[in-house]
């Protein structure tokens, strides 16, 4: 009956969600292979490869799941690996993090037609998707196919349970969540809640965030970027990063104040979608503020200025030349982006009070001495300017982020081996259902 009904009103929807897609230019690159009107020139030939395949949405995901397809792919070159994404910047991601290892794909929008053309197309034999992407005809299709679904690194922030843990939605996310194989979930916060949204208990299981096992880059190694930035001489740099409207201008405002006493500090900005730089720019230039972007900048200048981060694919590197930085999503009611790519490179977090989707990377880090949580642009202005006065207490803030890290790495290594299981038992692998290794048994639905 869902299924029926579920499909009833997207259809009825599919000329909002098609115009909203198109409406917005970063959901049109691969908008045609994504409702199933376009192949992808190397799906066309029926490759008798097995395959697994991922579904990570952005470039977060992206990022968080490299390392799981890097160690799958050790395990087991014989597969071909696919990547599917829904934005431009996660293709980007998947190309540059793992090239040679997995193609990508944009996923299909969860319109039947769409889903069934790419499930007959690929025929994989497991699907792993990262976090938060439930999408039903997505599953109820594998499911149909015996093609085992397991949910990686996953999380259900508390907006999106509220949403979901009424009476009749929660019927029709039980009928979607009984189609998983394996549920491996962050926090037990979040496999409780996946539980009480009707997820078979025995399926589930907390591994861990799997973000704390992306490979600790040597600080000394990697070339630096300050001169790409402009930056220069005894300049300090602070990098606020995927940054959103309405917390931008409290970041400006506060760098206004810090540049009184701490002239020599450049702040960069990154926003979270670049295609809103012409209207940052504008927004540092009304504040007053000297204003350069990333990409055009072709003389060194000095003194108090703004840089834009415009370019895709910098801002993990990009952390390694800030003093401070700053996660955004943290000071709008966004939840948050990911606190530990400053904190890898030993550089001190701050962050707002909305960390709904990072909220135990946040109690981790401040709880181990190396973030802090600010209320506001006032406590921003006072932490900044403590840090910034005292360089080392800065340092050990700094190493205490990235020791917190190092202390909390793991769930990858767990995750492969629920993956593992659930690979082995799966029909077309093995032509049984039976498990050999930790975790449950696979199960026909």
């Amino acid at each position: 009956m869902w299924k029926i009904l579920y499909n009833i009103c997207l259809l009825l929807a599919a000329p909002v969600i098609v115009g909203v897609l198109l409406a917005k230019p970063r959901c049109r690159p691969g908008f045609f292979q994504r409702m199933g009107l376009q192949v992808h020139s190397s799906d066309c030939g029926g490759s008798q490869q097995p395959l697994i395949w991922v579904h990570a949405v952005s470039l977060g995901e992206v990022v968080a799941a490299a390392p799981l397809v890097k160690a799958l792919h050790e395990r087991h070159p014989e597969f071909r690996y696919i990547v599917t994404t829904v934005t431009e910047t996660g293709r980007e991601a998947v190309e540059q993090r793992l090239g040679g290892i997995a193609e990508h794909r944009y996923a299909p929008l969860d319109f039947p037609w769409a889903v069934a053309s790419m499930v007959r197309r690929l025929r994989p034999m497991l699907y792993l998707f990262v976090e938060t992407e439930i999408w039903p005809n997505l599953l109820w299709t594998l499911r149909d196919q015996d093609v085992p679904s397991v949910l990686v690194n996953g999380r259900l922030s508390s907006r999106s349970f509220r949403r979901q843990d009424l009476p009749m939605i929660r019927s029709f996310y039980r009928s979607v969540l009984q189609t998983l194989t394996l549920c491996l979930m962050q926090t037990d916060r979040d496999g409780d809640r996946l539980v009480a949204l009707g997820a078979d208990p025995k399926r589930v299981h907390v591994t861990g965030n799997i973000k704390f096992d992306q490979p600790l880059p040597d600080v000394r190694s990697e070339e630096s970027l300050r001169g790409s930035f402009g930056i220069h001489g005894q300049e300090q740099l602070i990098l606020a990063g995927s940054t959103h409207p309405g917390e931008e201008e409290l970041l400006v405002s506060a760098y206004r104040q810090i540049v009184k006493t701490y002239p020599s500090t450049v702040l960069m900005l990154a926003p979270r979608h670049i295609e809103r730089t012409e209207r940052l720019e504008a927004t540092v230039r009304e504040a007053g503020l000297v204003v350069q972007r990333r990409s055009r900048i072709q003389e060194k200048r000095s003194g108090p200025r703004v840089v834009i981060l415009d370019t895709r694919g910098e801002l993990s590197r990009a952390y390694r030349e800030a003093v401070v930085a700053f996660v955004g999503g943290t000071l709008v009611p966004v939840g948050g982006h990911n606190l530990l790519e400053p904190a890898v490179w030993g550089t001190p977090v701050m962050f707002g009070p909305h960390t709904d989707h990072c909220a135990e990377v946040a109690t981790l880090l401040s709880k181990a001495g190396g973030g802090r949580r600010v209320t506001g642009e006032k406590d921003l202005v006072a932490s900044l300017e403590e840090w910034l006065g005292r360089p080392e207490a800065r340092y050990r803030v700094g190493q205490a982020a990235r020791q917190a890290v190092l202390d909390n790495q793991g769930a990858l290594t767990r995750s492969l081996e629920f993956i593992e299981t659930c690979l082995l038992a799966a029909p077309s692998y093995s032509g049984s259902c039976v498990a050999t290794g930790p975790g449950p048994l696979m199960a026909k639905h």
